[in-house]
Parts: C-alpha cells; structure tokens; sequence
C-alpha cells in the first residue's frame, strides 16, 4: 500500500476519490466552493465561500498534507454513472483519525442539488466501515450546528443504522459567522457497530488510483 487510507472508496451510488491536488483540479473545485449555491452549505459552517482560487488551493493542499501525515482521510465525493449529475463533485467529506483516543471524527458537506438523496448515510456507512475494519479504530463520531435540523435528521437516521446514537450536546463548541454555536455530538463503538451491522458493509476501498476513478 502507497498510503495508509485508500485512495478510492466505491459505494454503489458513490464513487470517493482523495481529496489532493493530483486528483482534484483547483479550478474546478474553486468554481464549486464559490458559487452562489454555497450561501446555504455554509450557513452552519465555521468558514465562508472561497473568495480566490488560491482559496482552494490552500484548501486542497491541506487535505494532501493531512493525508500525508496520515491525520486525515479527505475526499471528493462523486455520483457514479446512473445518478443524476455522475462524474460531477457533490462535495467533500472524510474522516479525521485521533489515533491516540483511536476515534475517527465524521465530516461532510455537499451542493444543495444533492441533498436528500440519502448520500450522506452512504458516505459514513463506508468511512465507519474503513475506520473499524481498515484502521481499527474503536469509535466513530461525527457532529453538527444544533440548529441545523437536516443534518440532525441524516445524521440521527444513519448512526442509528450503524449502531450509534447521540451522546450530548456541547455548548459554544464552535463559531458560526463571528457567533458560538452548541453542537449536537454522536458516536458508534466498533462493538455496537459489530453488533448492529454484523460487520458487512457495501464498499470497496481501492489505495491505487485508475484513470476511470476520477470520473
């Protein structure tokens, strides 16, 4: 293995490719990250719409040098053929690895035009699945801006599939446009998730990249 996570991560709707220069093009991820559309992505988000595109080169490099350092699985997150709008970015989303608690902390946002297609619960089915059986963490964990009520619907739905469920919520744990803001918090242990799920999970994880991954 070249690296430590896998470069691609195939679900059967989803197709997540790494999350660095060499896969994702500057100028395409900048169109993306400054569009008008992102108003609504970033409203619970502790960072604002890419002004310039060394903007997201910045934010590109960070997701090479967390990879390198093995800190964060980061990726670009692609609708295979079949799926309305295959072979575009959807957005991005990953697993951030704490490896001397040995949790994987759950991250994601995508384009409104993908919302409520249930992408999101496929993504963390398969990043739980690389943290457990892949990175052999003990706790997955993910969470979200309290009052962002369609994150807290995706977010309560797939970690009950996976054999979570909330753990609290954390006051002023982040700021949201000059303002702190509480988080709701949730985790799943590798035992419940063993128990729930039985350890199956519909992904392929892939640490060579092939032409025809990209898109």
């Amino acid at each position: 293995m070249s690296d430590l996570f896998p470069e691609v991560v195939e679900t059967p709707r989803l197709r997540l490719v790494s999350r660095r220069p060499k896969h994702v093009g500057v100028h395409e991820a900048y169109d993306l990250c400054s569009a008008p559309e992102m108003d609504d992505v970033i409203r619970y988000m502790p960072w604002s719409r890419h002004e310039t595109p060394n903007v997201t080169k910045d934010f590109l490099d960070r997701g090479g040098s967390s990879w390198t350092d093995a800190e964060s699985a980061d990726y670009a997150i692609i609708p295979r053929e079949g799926e309305t709008g295959a072979g575009e970015i959807a957005g991005f989303g990953g697993l951030h690895t704490e490896w001397d608690r040995r949790v994987g902390e759950l991250g994601l946002w995508l384009r409104p035009r993908y919302w409520g297609r249930g992408y999101s619960g496929e993504r963390a089915a398969a990043l739980a699945a690389l943290a457990f059986d892949v990175l052999d963490l003990d706790v997955v964990a993910v969470s979200h801006v309290a009052a962002n009520e369609k994150s807290q619907r995706a977010i309560e739905k797939y970690m009950a599939a996976l054999g979570g469920g909330r753990d609290g919520r954390e006051r002023n744990s982040i700021v949201i446009d000059g303002e702190p803001a509480d988080e709701l918090r949730y985790s799943v242990s590798r035992r419940d998730w063993l128990a729930t799920t039985g350890g199956d999970y519909d992904a392929e994880f892939r640490w060579e990249l092939d032409p025809d991954d990209v898109r």
